[in-house]
């Protein structure tokens, strides 16, 4: 059975005050470049850079990076390493302020993969990184710089987020894999 965490106004004020907290570390949004982590960071990222336009009056470029093979959000954990399958970078990203964008942070395996996938495209002055849910269980020392909600999880459940463009609705669900 899913538990709502939260629903589609709740997750909008997180993505809000996530982008306030972006303009305010950035001290604006000038050399700022967003890459989403397909398929719902995409979305997010997307999302953060309509409201930042909205908010500073300029378009921040959104990259993607789709990365496969390993998956935080599988149940199944495997041995195999994350890998990136395509990256489409909006603009080079060599002495940009980068903020990679993902839904949930879980081990970090993924994350790492992406920053892997950054570094081999250029060299990014900063590196940040902005999370929809951060469910904890990190097995690598990789932490979020904007987080939406922490939720603590056992690893048991599963955290899982909707958004509009992939499921028809926002929100965000806890499910319990032992019922």
């Amino acid at each position: 059975m899913a538990k709502e965490i939260y629903d589609s106004m709740a997750m909008k004020r997180a993505l809000t005050r996530m982008t306030y907290e972006i303009i305010e570390k950035n001290k604006g949004i000038d050399n700022l470049v967003l890459v989403g982590i397909k398929t719902r960071g995409i979305y997010l990222a997307k999302r953060i850079a309509a409201r930042l336009k909205q908010l500073e009056g300029a378009d921040v470029a959104v990259g993607e990076l789709d990365i496969s093979l390993y998956r935080d959000d599988r149940h199944v954990a495997t041995t195999d390493q994350p890998v990136v399958k395509d990256a489409k970078l909006a603009v080079d990203i060599t002495d940009k302020h980068v903020i990679l964008v993902d839904d949930v942070l879980f081990t970090g395996r993924t994350i790492r993969a992406a920053l892997d996938a950054l570094m081999d495209k250029g060299r990014p002055k900063k590196i940040n990184l902005a999370v929809l849910v951060d469910r904890g269980h990190r097995e690598l020392p990789i932490r979020a710089d904007f987080v939406g909600k922490n939720i603590p999880t056992s690893l048991n459940e599963q955290v899982a987020v909707y958004v509009e463009e992939v499921d028809g609705k926002d929100g965000i669900d806890l499910k319990d894999l032992t019922e």
